[in-house]
This record gives structure tokens, sequence and C-alpha cells, in this order.
């Protein structure tokens, strides 16, 4: 499967130098790190602390701020009192009388600015109820939570945890996605080998399944780097995890399995062969088993992933000229590689 041509080449390698560039320099939106006081009784009078992320608490003047309940109620800070661009105090009075049964209620607490644009804390606050009667709902607000400004420019999301370390989802989920389109042409040249016995389909299936390999450990690399800022550790006992070390293992196994003979026709059955069985169970590995216990990883067990907060519109914008960009420059390291095996071959042939 070698393309001609450069104009390829030189797409994936401009679409990457886009992603790089971009996906570095685009700033996060405002966010909250975290909030104090985290529990309160209703009735009560509280003084909450907030810090901030990116935020400009000082610079936008005036900062408003909501608890909010639900998507019909919620209640109007006191007072708001920004000590920094970071550090901001709100006093809320917690009404006695919430529109609910349950006896503790978690609020989402909203701030919005000129500048910043309103952002949010879900289930910042939990608030223990006193008195669950709906006979008085007067305290609650909503018609003022309508007016929210918008930050300007274009801004990643802001994930709490995350922080600026959601820009490796340009780099770690993308690899895996490329590392699967190179696997699948790799399978691809296999079953061709198999099936006509031609050995160039056994050099280009060799190739691509060397450059997807390659993908695969940068990206348990990448996603080991990633999971010590956002863990605290390099690696866990995280199914997602430890099956995807077994399915990188399996084909770690094909590399040392085509070094292991020097009889070329045996060498690309017996790999050909091998290529099948890695990829057939590559797919229960990273796509099946993970699903059916809870993972801290994103898309699995409940943990949902490329959707809302944690790939929006702003992300597509880079994520997907990622995975194009990876899988041009894999094609063309393995057109390199199917060229130098191509070569090699012709001289032993001789």
């Amino acid at each position: 499967m070698v393309v001609k041509g450069w104009w390829w080449k030189f797409s994936g390698v401009i679409i990457f130098l886009y992603v790089i560039i971009g996906g570095l320099t685009i700033p996060t939106r405002s966010g909250i790190t975290k909030s104090q006081p985290g529990s309160a009784q209703s009735g009560d009078s509280i003084s909450m602390t907030v810090e901030g992320y990116n935020t400009h608490f000082l610079s936008a003047g005036l900062n408003r701020a909501w608890l909010k309940l639900d998507s019909l109620y919620a209640i109007k800070a006191k007072n708001v009192n920004a000590t920094s661009e970071v550090d901001i105090s709100i006093t809320f009075d917690i009404p006695k009388i919430f529109p609910a049964t349950e006896n503790v209620q978690p609020l989402t607490l909203i701030i919005d600015n000129e500048i910043d644009g309103a952002f949010v804390q879900p289930n910042s606050l939990f608030v223990t109820l006193s008195d669950s009667s709906y006979s008085d709902k007067s305290q609650w607000i909503n018609a003022e939570m309508k007016a929210f400004n918008k930050a300007k420019g274009i801004k990643f999301p802001y994930r709490n945890i995350l922080n600026e370390t959601i820009r490796n989802t340009f780099f770690h989920v993308a690899l895996w996605f490329a590392m699967f389109i190179l696997l699948i042409i790799g399978l691809y040249h296999a079953i061709q080998y198999l099936r006509t016995g031609n050995f160039d389909h056994d050099i280009q299936s060799s190739s691509f399944n060397r450059i997807a390999i390659m993908y695969g450990i940068f990206g348990l690399i990448t996603g080991s780097i990633w999971a010590k800022f956002t863990w605290n550790t390099f690696w866990t006992t995280d199914v997602k995890l430890n099956m995807t070390a077994v399915a990188m293992l399996i084909y770690l196994a094909y590399l040392v399995l085509r070094g292991s003979s020097s009889d070329h026709d045996k060498r690309a059955k017996v790999s050909a062969s091998y290529s099948i069985f890695a990829f057939l169970a590559l797919i229960p590995l990273v796509f099946v088993i993970p699903r059916l216990t809870d993972s801290l990883h994103p898309g699995n067990g409940g943990n949902p992933a490329l959707g809302g907060e944690d790939l929006d519109n702003t992300l597509r914008l880079f994520f997907y000229p990622s995975i194009v960009a990876l899988i041009l420059l894999g094609s063309w390291m393995a057109n390199l590689l199917i060229r130098y095996e191509r070569l090699k071959e012709k001289i032993f042939m001789k």
C-alpha cells in the first residue's frame, strides 16, 4: 500500500504542526479549582471562599454568583467580593425551605463576569435540610440566570484535575485512534498474503504493524505521564490500563516471532496468522472487558468520554486533525519501511 506523491506527506506535517502550535498555545477557559465550605444547613448564612483558575475576578469588576439546585431553582449571592484575580468570597443566605424531599441536596456554584463568562463547579455545596416543605419558594429564583456573559475567543474547556493536561487528548488519545487504523491496514495485508502468497503483502503488513506498535508504545507512555498528573501515579490496577498493556505485549510478541526465523516463507505465514490472532485479541481486551467493570479511565465502566466537556467543539478542531496527521505520518513511515524491506528482498534474491 505504497502511496505515491508528496502531497499527503506534506499535508501530514502541516496538519501536525497546526495541532502542536494551536494545541499548546490556546488557553483553557476559566474554572473553579476549589471552594469552601463544602456543606451547610438549610437556613444558614455562609461565606464561601473560592479559588479560580485562569480567572480575572478583580479585572472584571462586577462578579455575579448563584447556587443552583436544578433547572428551575437557584439562589443568588448576597455579596460577592474579589480579593485577587483568582480568589473571591461569596456570601449566600441558604433558604430554610427547599423545593425537594431528599434530606441532602447538592448545589452547583455558578460564577459569571464579563471577561471570563459563566463557569460552574458541580456539587460544590451539600445542604442538609431541616424542613422539606414545599410551601414557600419565594427565596428561589431563576429569571436572573438567563443573561450570562460569554468568554471571548477560542478556549479549551476547563476540567478540574485535568487542568492544562487536557491538551494530551491531541496526542495520547489520537495515537490510539491512529494505531487502530494502521493495525487494520496491516491486518488487511496479512489476510491478502495468506490468500495470494504474494510476499509484498507480508512486507506491507509487517511495516504497518511495526509503526502501529510504536504508536501503541507512545500511547502507553503519554497515558502514564497523564496518569501521574491526574491520578498521582504512573500506573494503577485499572482494568483498561492493564488490558491495553496485555494487548501491546501480544503485539510485541509479533516482532519477536518475525525475528525468530530466517525462512522467509515460514516467517511470512506464521506472522500473517499471528497478526490476525493479535488483532482479534485486541478487540475484547481493549473494547469489551474494560466496559464490563468499573474503571477510572474515561469511556469505560460508566465513565463517559469524547462527549460534552470532555471533547467540546474547540477540542474537536485539533483532536480530529491530530488523528488524520498521525495516520498520514504513520503511513509515511510505513512506506519508508516498505521501500527498505523491498530493497533488502531484491538484494537477498540476487
